[in-house]
């Protein structure tokens, strides 16, 4: 089963494309599609279907598209309810996007260049049109939408790259001058195409290529191109030997087929009467015109047989008038002929047709005697196929039992094709004979008004659309059904067709609204006896405290939510932990548990206003926002610039006085937090994605990189539906931040790509800096310095259009280190000595710890090795303070390999084994190969718990270091 997403969304089972009828159920399915095992809540789900005026009956609509969808499914996939949502849930890939990225993955890395590019050829054949085609309307979608757009431009890049790998530039050129009209200021595509025109020997071409995109990106931007642009402009002009072809990999011409024209034979066209009243279908006919031979007798695109199946195998749903209708559409496209057979596999009166009798009828429609019929149906079989070889003739199989009854009538040539219908799913044709499964699915409900249209005339439809609508919707929208009515009344044209909707209308059979709260029933009452004896003011809180988020809570938030002072709150949970009503785990924190947190939801439901709850959760979220950001701005200088609106009265924000106190809440606070972020609804977009923004510095710092991914995903989810940029861009930066950390750099970059792109819309040039700086230190971490000393650039020049002189010096300490890891370590220390002294002038102390490490590495490669190890130890000191974990971890391994340098095995064991606790503490990636490296550079084994990751074949390398904070 797969979910298919690049371009209209629809389902694929055992083979056969099922569609997914109307937008809302496409909406739903592709809603959970693209986060496959992750719960969707169910606010979000119907905020992204209907957006902010869903109707009465939504959570019954919702409950009837999950049922379709659960059929439409099959047992092989799983839409489950997972409180608080749904979850799709499938073994393997659940969807073409999973596919295409897989393929990408493999295809970029494969070693041989012509397998690279047939993966990366498939992965692109995987779009069939815009992605999540139908549902771009709907904010949610569009910025997936987007996504997928970068994503299948990556892959046509990687694709190019692979292609011009086997000398392939003459016929890129076509295709890369296209892409090149399409997106005109991307540098990549004009890199690619620059260099296909100078390898077809059209120098002139490249060089006026490159001059009209130094053009553009003036008159745009005003911009120069990028560093590597400017460096192939240069090879194109001595003529570099490393820009010629590589050794051709081309394969060689393939031959003409010989052989003699088949002798003329008699053209059958034995296809029953078109049908005139035909309507609908567009989706499957055009999945079967995939499916037509090509033009130069290629034979089908997608193999030789078509399979035609019901979704349950139910009679009436329309297989027969498809297959005919399609049949005469496209006969001219088979001049041998057409052949057709009713073989009555389902027939009540068990007559069904052999595969003998069907093969001398259409022997006898070729034109072959009686007499020279050969006596056995094997050598029937044989005689038929080469009569059809090399020839176009259509074989329509209708209503076949099983895939037997069909299998000895299919052609053996390419140039043919084979059309069966069946009831049966016939899955075994599927894998052995490579059938393409379509199934077909009930009429949508525009596709049932257009039957009764073709059948009674548009003006009587029209003349009364609700009896209309309802006769399809009381049809199920089988056209079987449809036909019946139609046919009753176009026999009494007098007859009004609301009577005839009256007769089929049954009584209501809706389902009543599932049950999820049975636990809560049978102890309501035992919980009722503690809540009733409460005062007024303690019952109200815990009422409240139902809308609370958990998995605790402190005093001073319980007093926003209730919005009382801070001492009373105090004694109105000293109250209710008094009724065993809450529990007190740690000195001013409470929880209770999960059956009376549903009890306390169930009652201020029932008993608050919509008014007052609302109230009761802004003065919430107010106070945890405005307390976080004022955490946030002692734990870092370079934090987001984030607009508040003012806390609501009540809120009761908490203030600091240190960077320790600030730690401390938000090592309390972070889980709370993170579920607010996780539970918020629409109308609090805000509050999520600025929560998420204020956790940036400390998830990250304590290495929390997987809950940063989760609230920043939330955070874009609620984004979309709003359709706000600044949101979406900075929780875009923060998902390309937390999958960068966790090694995801295709995830990352796609992140970072679509922020970049968002913050230039916006004109947020603080925006752009980040994102630079973090390209660039992902471009460092794969070894591309210049690269990444082309990011530094760009990051300085946005710090410096808004005059951030911090900003200014985290910029300058990149190109301190870019430059040092080029080998030039001169011009490396004067930018890190000159970022330094405006760091310390800004008070940026987690910057500064960054820029004396980059001179401790700077020293140590100039071999000034006391130097190197005073730079550390004050890098050491400022990443303690800060709580940068990783970064102090780091610093300890880059301080023992100065020990190491120095011939001081004892302090670099030390050094390494202090860095490998923290990584191991951490859960890092980097801890196995730095236990590898202690192994064996001293050949004694690291102190303490040896790690569980299995040893990597890298090393820890400084390039792995976030410089300069984020």
């Amino acid at each position: 089963m797969k979910v298919r997403l690049l371009g209209t969304v629809d389902v694929v089972v055992d083979g056969a494309v099922r569609p997914v009828p109307g937008q809302r159920r496409q909406a739903v399915l592709a809603a959970l599609a693209l986060q496959p095992a992750q719960i969707v809540r169910t606010d979000l789900l119907i905020e992204i279907v209907w957006g902010d005026t869903p109707p009465a009956t939504v959570g019954n609509t919702l409950q009837s598209h999950l049922s379709f969808l659960r059929r439409a499914l099959s047992d092989r996939a799983a839409i489950r309810a997972r409180p608080p949502g749904y979850s799709l849930e499938v073994a393997g890939e659940a969807t073409d996007v999973q596919t295409a990225e897989r393929l990408i993955r493999d295809g970029t890395r494969c070693a041989d260049p012509r397998e690279g590019a047939a993966r990366l050829q498939a992965a692109v054949d995987l779009w069939r049109g815009r992605p999540l085609a139908d549902l771009t309307d709907l904010p949610w979608f569009d910025d997936h939408a987007r996504r997928l757009d970068h994503l299948y431009l990556h892959a046509q890049q990687s694709l190019t790259r692979a292609r011009l790998a086997l000398g392939e530039h003459s016929q890129l050129v076509t295709e890369l001058e296209r892409l090149r009209g399409q997106y005109p200021l991307h540098e990549e595509i004009h890199r690619l195409l620059i260099l296909a025109l100078y390898r077809a020997g059209r120098q002139a071409d490249a060089l006026a290529a490159y001059q009209e995109l130094r053009r553009t990106l003036d008159a745009e931007l005003g911009i120069e191109p990028s560093l590597a642009l400017r460096e192939l402009l240069a090879a194109i002009l001595r003529q570099d030997p490393s820009l010629d072809l590589p050794p051709s990999l081309a394969p060689a011409p393939s031959r003409a087929p010989t052989g003699t024209a088949p002798a003329k034979l008699p053209v059958p066209a034995q296809l029953p009467a078109a049908i005139a009243s035909f309507s609908g279908r567009d989706r499957e006919l055009a999945q079967l015109e995939e499916l037509l031979p090509g033009d130069t007798a290629a034979g089908p695109a997608r193999g030789g047989v078509a399979v035609i199946s019901a979704v349950s195998g139910t009679a009436g749903v329309g297989k027969t008038a498809l297959a005919v209708h399609w049949a005469h559409r496209v006969r001219e496209s088979f001049p041998d002929g057409q052949l057709y057979v009713n073989l009555r596999g389902f027939d009540p009166g068990g007559s069904v047709v052999g595969p003998a009798e069907v093969m001398r009828g259409f022997l006898d429609a070729l034109g072959v005697p009686p007499a020279r019929v050969p006596s056995g149906l094997d050598a029937q079989v044989g005689l038929y196929r080469s009569l059809l070889a090399g020839r176009r003739v259509l074989i329509v199989l209708d209503n076949a039992r099983d895939a037997e009854q069909v299998r000895p009538l299919l052609p053996g040539s390419a140039n043919c094709l084979a059309l069966v219908t069946s009831r049966n799913r016939l899955t075994s044709l599927a894998a052995a004979e490579g059938a393409h499964l379509l199934a077909v699915d009930i009429l949508t409900p525009a596709e049932a008004q257009d039957l009764l249209a073709a059948r009674l005339g548009a003006q009587r439809v029209t003349a009364e659309p609700a009896a209309a609508r309802e006769i399809g919707d009381l049809c199920a929208g089988l056209p079987l059904a449809l036909a019946i009515v139609a046919a009753r009344a176009a026999a009494q044209p007098r007859v009004p067709l609301a009577a005839f909707a009256a007769e089929l209308r049954e009584p209501d059979g809706r389902l009543n609204a599932l049950d999820a709260g049975d636990s809560v029933s049978r102890v309501r009452e035992v919980f009722s006896w503690s809540y009733r004896t409460l005062s007024a003011d303690a019952a109200r809180l815990f009422r409240l405290l139902g809308l609370h988020p958990g998995p605790d809570v402190g005093v001073r938030a319980a007093g926003a939510l209730a919005g009382v002072p801070t001492e009373r709150a105090r004694s109105l949970l000293a109250e209710l932990a008094g009724g065993h009503l809450l529990t007190e785990h740690s000195v001013g924190r409470y929880v209770f548990h999960d059956l009376l947190r549903a009890y306390a939801a169930e009652l201020v439901a029932a008993q608050d206003s919509e008014e007052s709850r609302r109230a009761a959760v802004h003065r919430m979220l107010d106070h945890y926002l405005h307390t976080a950001y004022a955490a946030d701005a002692l734990l870092t200088r370079r934090r987001d610039p984030i607009t508040l609106s003012p806390a609501r009265p009540g809120a009761a924000p908490e203030t600091f006085t240190d960077h320790q106190q600030a730690l401390a809440w938000f090592t309390a606070e972070h889980p709370v937090l993170l579920a607010a972020v996780e539970q918020s609804t629409a109308d609090l977009a805000a509050h999520a994605w600025q929560l998420a923004s204020t956790l940036n510095t400390f998830l990250d710092r304590q290495g929390q990189w997987p809950a940063l991914a989760a609230a920043h995903t939330t955070a874009l989810n609620l984004a979309r539906c709003r359709n706000d940029r600044t949101a979406r861009a900075n929780a875009h930066r923060g998902l390309g931040l937390a999958e960068d950390r966790q090694g995801h750099t295709d995830e990352a970059r796609t992140h970072y790509a679509l922020a970049l792109e968002l913050f230039d819309e916006l004109g947020n040039h603080a925006g752009q800096a980040r994102i630079h700086q973090n390209l660039g230190r992902m471009s460092s971490a794969r070894g591309d310095y210049r690269e990444a000393l082309d990011h530094a650039h760009r990051t300085l020049v946005h710090y410096r259009a808004v005059n951030d002189r911090g900003g200014e010096a985290i910029a300058l300490n990149h190109l301190g280190w870019y430059h040092t890891k080029l080998g030039d370590h001169r011009q490396a220390l004067s930018h890190c000595l000159r970022a330094l002294a405006l760091i310390q002038e800004t008070g940026d102390p987690n910057g500064e710890a960054h820029t004396w490490d980059s001179l401790g590495y700077i020293h140590r490669h100039l071999g000034q090795h006391g130097e190197a190890v005073d730079c550390y130890r004050h890098a050491l000191d400022l990443f303690r303070i800060t709580g940068d974990r990783y970064s102090e971890a780091t610093a300890f391994a880059y301080l023992g390999d100065t020990h190491h340098d120095a011939a001081d095995p004892d302090a670099a064991y030390d050094a390494w084994t202090r860095a490998l606790a923290i990584l191991e503490e951490l859960g890092h990636a980097d801890a196995a190969p730095l236990q590898a490296k202690i192994l064996e550079n001293l050949g004694r084994a690291p102190k303490g718990p040896q790690g569980s990751v299995k040893l990597l074949d890298h090393r820890l390398s400084p390039s792995n270091s976030r410089r300069a904070g984020k």
